[in-house]
């Protein structure tokens, strides 16, 4: 999810200086040839002060008392007036280009809510993440990093704002994730998953119930701190339960007793390639279809089992005859898994 300043705050600087930078300049040139002026019309007896502050309430329209008397100088009156009147023009050319500046950024602010509603509408088989601190900000990393679509939910502005720094193109709703609302905004009806992994048990329990209302076909994985609140997950719902203490429990027996495999797994995270292992549902439809047809030899994936009828086949030939409800584990990367997707969808 660095340090680095926000993308639309660093967008929002930028606009700022191309707007105002010109009559920030004019004030500058206006401010130092009013003050050469009176510099001059006084004959250097006027201090530089005294011309700054005369040149200042002149282009201001202040009306304080001047500080130079011109009383006997008509050449110094008609300097002020014109020095005056370029004051004057640039004031109402900066409140013009404020204003602008301000209605500009609420409309960009209007219209870029619209265009990611318009994004997140268009979404179908899309993941809502409900929750984007630690926990929820891996879940999109791993999301980012395969390729599958996702939807973010937060209600905090400063997690909303701390996730787009890592994130700058991500779908990201600013509203509370127990709202069916905003799960509605989200696209929770035409979801394939819905992640509840804020830091309250609580409200994991009411995202996974109001998902499920909503489309009950999602499949849910809600966070649990508190063991003693997974059979209420499961009661409302949620298809898994995952408890981040006791999952890192696991994690630092399997490095001590399997460190082998742990590394070869954080490799596989890592990889530059993506490979991750997948699962492919197989439909009836491909029922007495081989294998080796359905998945052909590809530097894009590899056949590890086939899960079928409760039992596992592990490292299945190219002869294997798919019967209905297999499902099919790979290792596969993102163009791969999309491969064998394409080729199960079609069925």
């Amino acid at each position: 999810m660095t340090t680095a300043v926000p993308q639309k705050h660093v967008g929002l600087a930028t606009r700022a200086y191309l707007t105002f930078r010109l009559p920030l300049l004019v004030f500058l040139l206006i401010m130092l040839t009013g003050t050469g002026g009176y510099w001059l019309i006084t004959h250097g007896r006027a201090s530089l002060l005294d011309c700054v502050y005369m040149t200042f309430i002149t282009i201001t329209t202040i009306g304080f008392s001047e500080v130079i008397d011109l009383s006997h100088s008509p050449g110094g009156r008609i300097f002020t007036m014109a020095i005056g009147s370029l004051g004057v023009a640039n004031i109402f050319y900066t409140t013009s280009k404020l204003t602008a500046f301000i209605v500009g950024s609420e409309l960009d602010v209007l219209f870029g809510r619209r265009r990611m509603q318009d994004r997140i509408d268009a979404l179908k088989g899309h993941y809502v993440i409900c929750g984007v601190g630690r926990v929820g900000s891996n879940v999109a990393h791993e999301l980012e990093a395969t390729g599958r679509p996702y939807v973010a939910v937060e209600d905090s502005q400063s997690q909303v704002e701390a996730f787009r720094e890592h994130y700058p193109e991500a779908l990201v709703l600013h509203g509370d994730s127990q709202d069916d609302e905003i799960l509605a905004r989200a696209g929770t009806a035409r979801a394939a998953g819905v992640f509840a992994v804020t830091g309250d048990d609580g409200k994991n329990l009411l995202i996974a119930l109001s998902a499920k209302q909503l489309n009950p076909g999602a499949r849910v994985v809600a966070r649990c701190h508190d063991v003693r609140n997974s059979d209420k997950l499961r009661k409302v719902g949620a298809d898994a339960i995952v408890s981040p203490d006791f999952t890192g429990g696991m994690r630092i027996a399997s490095s001590m007793i399997r460190p082998t495999v742990v590394t070869f797994l954080d490799e596989m995270l890592r990889s530059e390639d993506r490979l991750r292992v997948e699962e492919i549902p197989l439909p009836d439809a491909l029922a007495g279809r081989r294998l080796g047809e359905l998945a052909p030899h590809s530097a894009e994936y590899i056949s590890i089992a086939v899960k079928s009828a409760g039992r596992w086949l592990f490292n299945p030939g190219p002869d294997y005859a798919v019967t209905a409800g297999d499902v099919l584990v790979v290792m596969a990367t993102p163009a791969g898994r999309s491969a064998l997707e394409r080729v199960a969808a079609s069925a």
